[in-house]
């Protein structure tokens, strides 16, 4: 008896250990840490929202949002015109009002996550030096995006993004880049045989949905070039892919609630169906490239083939299974920025374009004046590219009024200096990238206005801190694809208005939205008309 009474206490005392170690656990995660974090920057002048223990600023953000969302949405619709301002506020309200509140540089809380809000450009520069691996994407964003992206280049951290970058990026330097210009053209000129053929069925002029094309002619882009095999065979992997992106676009991923993922509930069942349906589809691409590359001694030096033979021959991938984790969830990562960057880029670069005639009768006499009237046999020059420079000044100009990606983030893994700011190990740094491109101190008082000619003579002039534009990132992390994106954008543009003169549908409906990346909500609306023997007289 007095053997079972020991084992008792010694279970029980056991049981009280483990509680108590859990109890520190939470209670160092759910207050110390915060509070160390919030007192260091707050000695540091630093001011923000009081946040709620457990919960953060997360009512007082879903307040925000609901309340000046309702309120211009009367104000929004009732505009005549498309403004390139008007929009920006309804995308995180909460930060443009704490930003007038407390000024380019606060900090909030989500939860048990403290955010440092970073709008001021001087300390983006400094953030653009850090190269070191204690600076990355944030964990509890990674974990909550990893359906979507599993632990590919975009959301690893350390020595594994280092290793997927040294990989992957010469995939995309200019010398193997500019091999690929071919198939941009080929799959540009097969979606403009299929508009000339709704212009001709339309008497001359056609309602198009431009971004819903031009998100299937990049999908193929990229597909060829990266993964050998077309958007017809793809197509089933991108419908995946949009319909995940969709379930995912959800505001509470920034609330930093990442523990909600595990819960069963409607949409979460929804998006791990689509996870899985979506890694079962490049599997069997990958798999068919294993069988073909062991039945035949020719190499297509693509992308998928790098992949394959870094992680046949690397030390890394211990099992098959480590092997198709690491290839799948790069191949996620490209599938996803790779073709719906450059797609929205583009989208919204005919928008602009055909809302400034002025501006695409400028660059239309460009492209013909350099390629001459055979547009489509020029492309494989990069010179020719190189010398548009009117449409790389609308595409920079594009990229700052409606650049794909609204908001960057990044975290630090140990305490650092950022200027004069010490940022402690921890924080969840957020740079407003709209905000950034639409600074007036920075860009002038004009910036609220399409000009592309603020950036005639390239970045470094177009502003007084050229390290504030940043469509691509900053910093190590900077895109990978940037140089493939560029010359995509100006094959795509260049083909299209060599082919076609755009205006405004009367059914457009200007209504920028965050769906993990800014997409036009009710798609881009342009109308389409041949280009006439007269028209291309006149550019020259």
């Amino acid at each position: 008896m007095e053997g079972i009474a020991a084992a008792t206490q010694v279970f029980w005392s056991l049981i009280l250990i483990g509680v108590c170690l859990l109890f520190k656990k939470l209670w160092d995660a759910m207050w110390l840490k915060p509070r160390r974090i919030r007192l260091t920057l707050s000695r540091q002048g630093i001011r923000g929202p009081k946040p709620s223990f457990l919960y953060g600023n997360i009512q007082e953000m879903q307040n925000i949002q609901s309340m000046l969302i309702k309120d211009q949405a009367s104000e929004f619709h009732s505009q005549p015109a498309v403004s390139h301002n008007s929009w920006v506020t309804s995308i995180f309200p909460y930060l443009h009002l704490w930003a007038q509140q407390y000024g380019s540089i606060f900090m909030y809380a989500t939860g048990n996550k403290q955010h440092l809000y970073i709008g001021q450009p001087e300390l983006l520069k400094e953030l653009n030096l850090h190269k070191s691996l204690d600076l990355g994407k944030p964990t509890y964003l990674s974990k909550t995006m990893e359906p979507m992206l599993g632990d590919g280049i975009i959301k690893a951290n350390g020595s594994h993004w280092a290793y997927q970058r040294k990989l992957m990026a010469p995939e995309f330097f200019l010398h193997k880049a500019k091999y690929m210009l071919g198939l941009m053209e080929e799959s540009t000129i097969d979606m403009i045989r299929t508009w000339q053929s709704q212009v001709d069925n339309n008497g001359g002029v056609a309602d198009i949905t431009v971004d819903k094309d031009l998100k299937c002619v990049s999908a193929d882009i990229i597909s060829k070039a990266c993964f050998g095999n077309s958007y017809s065979q793809g197509k089933q992997i991108f419908a995946k892919m949009d319909a995940l992106q969709g379930a995912m676009s959800k505001p509470s991923l920034l609330f930093g609630l990442a523990n909600f993922r595990f819960l069963p509930t409607k949409s979460n069942r929804e998006i791990w169906m689509l996870q899985k349906e979506v890694e079962t589809l490049i599997l069997e691409v990958v798999n068919a490239r294993r069988e073909e590359l062991q039945s035949s001694s020719k190499s297509k030096k693509d992308l998928l083939e790098a992949l394959l033979e870094s992680s046949t021959n690397s030390e890394d991938f211990i099992n098959p299974r480590s092997t198709d984790r690491f290839i799948v969830d790069n191949c996620k990562n490209i599938y996803f920025a790779g073709h719906e960057t450059t797609a929205l880029t583009a989208s919204w670069t005919l928008m602009l374009l055909a809302l400034y005639p002025e501006w695409q009768q400028r660059v239309r006499a460009e492209i013909f004046d350099i390629c001459g009237g055979k547009v489509e046999d020029s492309f494989q020059d990069l010179d020719k590219l190189r010398q548009l420079k009117s449409l790389t000044m609308v595409i920079h100009e594009t990229l700052r009024l409606y650049g794909p990606a609204v908001i960057t983030s990044r975290e630090a893994f140990a305490d650092m200096k950022v200027g004069d700011l010490t940022v402690p190990k921890g924080t969840n740094i957020w740079i407003p990238v709209t905000t950034l491109h639409r600074d007036p101190d920075n860009w002038g008082p004009d910036v609220g206005e399409f000009k592309p000619e603020r950036f005639a003579r390239g970045i470094a002039e177009a502003c007084k801190y050229p390290q504030s534009y940043i469509p691509f990132g900053f910093g190590s992390r900077l895109c990978i694809g940037q140089t493939f994106a560029m010359l995509e954008l100006k094959i795509l543009v260049s083909l299209m208005l060599s082919n076609f003169c755009f205006s405004m549908s009367p059914e457009y409906r200007h209504s920028p939205v965050f769906k993990m990346l800014l997409v036009p909500q009710h798609g881009i609306r342009l109308m389409a008309r041949r280009l006439q023997r007269e028209d291309v007289v006149a550019q020259k």
